[in-house]
């Protein structure tokens, strides 16, 4: 079986690593934007070749294999698409794992189905670490329900979530206003609270009315995600923001969501495993910048 990656980042990384072995004699191919950036280009290199994955100079030399896994940031879903979409043809599956609204889904499967290539709706609904592949998954489109059970054979905990493209999706983008939103709401509080002189007080009132969040370990993770993963997260709540648009609703807040979540990814600061320290130092990079 021949897989390939077009963008090789965490997710991708995460989903070969524990794939590999389950495909005795197959192949693995990949491209990243990051390999035509002289900055990142020996990073990037480094990461596909010590795998053993096959690289790729341009997303074409990706179009033989069987499954293309589209995992790019959610700004780069549709022109990732685009770079690829005029090579494939019938026997392609593109997989687009993507964390970006129904419309941009629809409109990516449009592309692709327009090629002759079948597209597949994936929602990924966990970090892919430590599972990889086995994370958490949705599938959609017109393929997605006899695909189910291949997928299951291979080790992936999929489930179907509907026939229309954009079904898997809708639901990750929805979540995430929560998800994305507590880590915002999180973060943002306590680095008022530091600044307010009462960060003692705030984390034990928090901790008494929301004693089941356990708060020895629950800011702390916030910190590490947001300064970590802030700006693919950023990328992912404008998505989620054009999800509730199309609702008619408020993508207001998903965009404040993205907006904080870019700043702590701006901070820079690494979070140090001292709750306190972490939020000192987040606090007087936003501050300065």
């Amino acid at each position: 079986m021949r897989i390939a990656f077009l963008g090789f980042g965490e997710a991708a990384r995460a989903f070969h690593d524990s794939l590999a072995p389950r495909l005795d004699g197959g192949e693995f191919w990949a491209y990243d934007m990051l390999l035509d950036k002289a900055d990142s280009a020996a990073d990037m290199q480094d990461a596909i070749t010590s795998r053993g994955v096959r690289m790729v100079e341009t997303p074409a030399g990706l179009a033989d294999a069987e499954w293309i896994f589209s995992a790019v940031t959610a700004d780069q879903s549709l022109a990732a698409a685009q770079s690829i979409a005029q090579h494939l043809g019938q026997g392609a599956l593109f997989i687009d794992i993507n964390s970006v609204s129904p419309g941009r889904k629809r409109e990516t499967a449009e592309l692709i189905n327009g090629s002759g290539a079948d597209y597949l709706d994936m929602a990924v609904m966990a970090p892919v670490y430590p599972k990889g592949h086995a994370t958490p998954v949705l599938l959609a489109g017109n393929t997605a329900e006899e695909l189910l059970e291949q997928f299951r054979g291979l080790g992936f905990s999929a489930d179907f979530a509907g026939e229309k493209v954009g079904s898997a999706t809708a639901i990750k983008m929805v979540r995430s206003v929560f998800v994305k939103g507590l880590e915002a709401i999180t973060v943002e509080a306590l680095l008022a609270a530091e600044a307010s002189g009462c960060f003692e007080e705030i984390l034990a009132s928090l901790s008494g009315s929301f004693p089941g969040l356990d708060w020895s370990k629950f800011p702390d993770y916030q910190f590490e995600r947001t300064t970590r993963h802030g700006r693919r997260r950023a990328a992912e709540m404008r998505e989620s923001g054009v999800t509730l648009d199309a609702l008619g609703l408020n993508g207001g807040i998903a965009r404040e969501t993205a907006a904080i979540q870019d700043a702590m990814a701006a901070s820079g600061v690494k979070a140090s495993g001292d709750l306190r320290e972490t939020v000192i130092r987040v606090l007087a990079a936003r501050r300065s910048s």
